[in-house]
């Protein structure tokens, strides 16, 4: 299971460390120690980016400040397959992505929720990669 420090995950989420650590002491994200590290579950950290992007307080992050670019840095939340396509939902800041493309190219790039990617867009396609 992908798992990520405090910074990596506020970085994903578009907030400060400290904001990380007082969710994660209010218990709004789980937790774990690893090697004397607090680290936050990949899915855990998928499921609160999801309920960030349903109810938005963006002014208190620091997204909001900065203008998108083409390459969004973020974490994938949902990932839908059948035999041919698969659906690829992430959380990159404040903005949710969308993306389509075949099940083996989600398959080779490990696509599940909590993994960290970036999402490359290029006029109304979002291209999916890995870091």
């Amino acid at each position: 299971m992908t798992t990520y420090r405090i910074a990596e995950a506020a970085e994903l989420l578009g907030v400060s460390d400290d904001t990380l650590r007082r969710w994660v002491e209010a218990g709004r994200v789980a937790s774990t120690r690893t090697d004397g590290r607090t680290t936050v579950p990949g899915p855990d950290l998928a499921a609160l980016a999801e309920s960030l992007a349903d109810h938005p307080d963006r002014d208190a992050t620091r997204a909001a400040a900065v203008s998108a670019r083409n390459r969004l840095a973020g974490i994938v939340t949902k990932v839908t397959k059948d035999t041919v396509m698969a659906q690829v939902e992430m959380i990159c800041g404040p903005y949710r992505m969308v993306s389509l493309m075949s099940s083996e190219a989600a398959e080779e790039l490990g696509l599940e929720p909590g993994v960290r990617a970036i999402a490359s867009v290029k006029s109304t396609n979002v291209v999916v990669e890995r870091p």
